[in-house]
């Protein structure tokens, strides 16, 4: 898997984003254009500490401990995999504003390439540099693929 913390990664996404715009449709899900910008920037929060999770009960986090390494491995997400609650975006956000505040977080996270010690993720526990690049492309791609570009 790519990852969101290498110059070429970054470029390729950076001009993905460049190609959404307001008639970019959806071939699967429920998120319209502007609600997926919004979506996507929450993931990006998160390593960023913009955002914090509640970190889930005991039973759970094991749950998401059997998952961690689908986050950042080579298999590409399902299609229509349930959103987490607190990523959901249930109103109509602008579309400039979001994808601009989107594309500055990319821009932010990239920045951090040289950075060791990230945030303890609440549900996954703790990922290295590469496993947090790795992840923030992976969830990138899905949704632009999510919206064609």
């Amino acid at each position: 898997m790519k990852s969101l913390l290498t110059e070429e990664a970054y470029k390729e996404i950076r001009n993905r984003l460049e190609n959404l715009n307001t008639e970019s449709q959806r071939v699967w899900g429920k998120m319209n254009v502007n609600q997926m910008c919004k979506h996507c920037q929450f993931a990006l929060e998160v390593p960023l500490e913009k955002k914090m999770m509640p970190s889930p009960n005991p039973i759970m986090k094991l749950v998401f401990k059997a998952f961690k390494s689908s986050m950042y491995n080579d298999k590409l997400w399902k299609k229509g995999l349930p959103t987490p609650k607190e990523f959901q975006v249930t109103y109509e956000p602008n579309f400039e504003v979001e994808k601009q505040k989107l594309t500055e977080l990319v821009d932010e996270f990239y920045n951090k390439n040289d950075k060791q010690d990230w945030i303890r993720h609440p549900a996954f526990g703790n990922f290295t540099s590469e496993q947090w690049g790795k992840m923030q492309y992976k969830h990138l791609d899905h949704h632009l693929r999510q919206f064609n570009v």
